[in-house]
């Protein structure tokens, strides 16, 4: 096929390598600006633009589509039989949309209609769910609402973040957008509706989703560490300082009534209460102003003690 390859982050880029290991043509790749990163705030082209220039690719990168004759002129000029839409990151527009023959196919991380938006992986784990997948689809004018195309489910184990996820759903959409395009190439594909009464939304995140409520359980709290790990993380206060849960465990070796927040010390570990009388072990933390470090040795130099309390 001749296809336009629409992608920004790293999650997109094996997609693109599929598309043209499979033989496909990519006759552009539409990228989003770059942009300042890093400590230096030195601008680096996105990793689906590094992967596009090393195969040899055309690349744009339009601050805007919407409105945008001459990105609009050049897409027509391609007609190309499908636009691929990998983690983008741009609505796309109607005349897009109404363009190639095949439509504009996206490859979502989630077992839709479940978790539409911009952060399905992140919140697919910090909901607890056992599993995800990656689901094909059409888009169209609405947030993930398209005809579904193809869906594969994974098992996500009771250990594994959302980081650890990226790069298995990325590697598993990346296989199921060949399936899809070979599948629609030979009139094989029947799209599919989308359950609106099993609809979720996975919006984008913002640093307050990773502010430690300790009324939840600590279960809850568990998920939603895994969930938003490495950011926004899991974050509360101790002493009017920031502290900062790099690795975190659900005990359930003991069970005691106290305060949601308050902290209890055994020897080199420190538990924290949650709700329903559960009780969370902090591993690793940060303080602010100071080094990550295990929790053992940060006791070793506090004077933190049984009753204090978090938040």
């Amino acid at each position: 096929m001749k296809l336009v390859f629409c992608g920004t982050p790293a999650f997109a880029v094996p997609a693109l390598k599929a598309v043209l290991s499979a033989g496909h043509t990519v006759e552009l790749v539409v990228s989003q600006p770059d942009r300042p990163s890093g400590r230096g705030m030195q601008t680096i082209p996105t990793p689906v633009k590094q992967a596009a220039i090393e195969a040899g690719l055309s690349v744009v990168q339009p601050t805007k589509i919407k409105n945008n004759p001459e990105f609009q002129s050049q897409l027509e000029a391609i007609r190309p039989d499908a636009i691929i839409v990998v983690a983008y990151g741009r609505i796309i527009p109607r005349w897009m949309l109404d363009l190639p023959p095949l439509g504009n196919i996206n490859v979502h991380a989630s077992l839709l209609p479940k978790y539409r938006g911009a952060a399905p992986i992140q919140w697919a784990v910090a909901n607890g769910e056992p599993v995800t997948g990656v689901t094909t689809m059409r888009i169209d004018e609405g947030l993930d609402t398209g005809d579904m195309l193809l869906q594969r489910e994974m098992a996500i184990a009771p250990d594994q973040t959302a980081a650890d996820l990226f790069p298995l759903l990325s590697a598993m959409g990346s296989a199921l957008l060949i399936e899809t395009l070979d599948g629609l190439a030979a009139g094989t594909i029947q799209p599919g509706k989308q359950d609106e009464s099993q609809a979720s939304h996975a919006p984008i995140l913002t640093r307050d989703d990773g502010r430690v409520d300790f009324h939840r359980t600590a279960w809850q709290i568990y998920n939603r560490w895994r969930g938003f790990y490495p950011w926004p993380g899991a974050h509360t206060e101790l002493n009017d300082k920031k502290i900062t849960f790099h690795r975190v465990a659900v005990t359930e070796h003991f069970e005691r009534a106290a305060t949601s927040g308050s902290l209890l010390i055994e020897g080199s570990h420190l538990f924290a209460a949650c709700g329903d009388n559960t009780w969370l072990e902090i591993l690793e933390l940060q303080l602010e102003g100071r080094r990550r470090m295990m929790t053992s040795e940060f006791l070793r130099g506090s004077t933190l003690k049984t009753g204090d309390r978090l938040g």
